[in-house]
């Protein structure tokens, strides 16, 4: 029977919904007149947006570059969750889901280390997760070895992920691919795992499975667009709902025209048939990557948006407030490259 914690997080939950960018923001976003200057479009889109907290948030941030609100997206984003932490009242199972998927970013940190060992350049990291949470993503920056890394990882209570950096070898690339696909397995793994704990878990892992699944498809187009083939199927992750692992390693011997018929999964043909015309159109991966983004979200859409009183509340909410940073930093990258917002209107997905 649902607590009165469920009740009070949902109510949350819910209200903080209700404050995201919406579609209409979009549409008014997307009409903004593509002559003016940078600096009066972004007062613009702030303009525009001020009714949500994100927009609020960044109006009060001294927003200059394109990197300066990506920083202030991303500290924002960070702040939401840290806020939920801080809530007394979530409950056990929400504070799991919470701190299980939060580990998303620190994978995400991980990933960008290792690229960032192998080719000398800046690191880049997002400031959210269990390790900026306790303030050691600058030690990460700076870490000039793998074993630093896993110190690091260790200290963090991240030691499942520190053991996976044990067997990597900066020097092989082919190394670096396998250990990302080992880091991103091992999160969703860790995913499922919690899902089978807490109540109405079966439906929640249903979702992360999907998830999984519309993950390796991407990564199966992007194999068989970049020609790399069964070179691909160490990546591939397990755990999915309808695309199960063998599976998905044969369709890696498959020609993209081809994938539609070779996936035989009815549920995603459409999703695979659009994704195929929309690469034959304009031989971009990245049309293909925003074609299953928007098919993901709808199918999770369909799923989570009407629970309530249920820890699913929270994995939707987490799910739309990672929706509403990456519409945000698509607007924003696009006025201030002074491009107007209706040209990139198709990459946008609205909640």
């Amino acid at each position: 029977m649902p607590s009165a914690k469920d009740a009070f997080m949902s109510a949350y939950l819910k209200g903080a919904e209700a404050r995201m960018l919406t579609g209409e923001h979009v549409d008014r976003v997307s009409r903004i007149s593509a002559v003016q200057d940078v600096v009066s479009s972004v007062r613009e889109v702030f303009d525009i947006i001020k009714d949500t907290e994100a927009g609020g948030y960044l109006a009060e941030a001294m927003v200059k570059t394109f990197d300066d609100s990506d920083k202030y997206l991303w500290l924002y984003f960070s702040g939401c969750l840290e806020r939920l932490q801080g809530l007394k009242l979530v409950p056990d199972d929400m504070r799991q889901v919470l701190a299980a998927y939060m580990v998303k970013y620190d994978v995400a940190n991980i990933k960008a280390k290792l690229q960032g060992m192998a080719t000398g350049g800046k690191v880049s990291l997002i400031p959210v997760g269990v390790m900026h949470s306790q303030g050691r993503l600058d030690e990460l920056a700076t870490a000039e070895g793998v074993e630093d890394v896993i110190q690091i990882l260790g200290e963090c209570r991240l030691g499942d992920y520190a053991d996976i950096l044990r067997d990597y070898s900066a020097e092989d690339t082919g190394s670096r691919f396998l250990t990302e696909a080992r880091l991103d397995g091992r999160y969703y793994d860790s995913l499922l795992k919690v899902s089978r704990r807490i109540p109405d878990g079966s439906l929640l892992a249903r979702v992360f499975s999907i998830i999984i699944d519309m993950t390796n498809l991407a990564l199966i187009s992007r194999a068989l667009v970049e020609g790399l083939g069964s070179e691909a199927g160490e990546s591939i992750i397990s755990g999915g709902y309808l695309i199960s692992e063998a599976l998905a390693r044969e369709l890696l011997s498959q020609k993209l025209t081809d994938l539609p018929g070779a996936l035989g999964v009815m549920q995603y043909r459409e999703i695979v048939e659009e994704l195929v015309t929309g690469y034959g159109r304009t031989k971009s991966i990245t049309v293909v990557e925003e074609i299953i983004d928007r098919h993901r979200f709808r199918l999770l859409k369909e799923m989570l948006s009407p629970r309530v009183l249920t820890p699913l509340v929270i994995a939707w909410y987490l799910i739309v407030k990672e929706l509403e940073v990456r519409n945000l930093r698509l607007i924003l990258k696009a006025v201030f490259d002074a491009v107007p917002v209706e040209e990139i209107r198709e990459y946008l997905i609205s909640v």
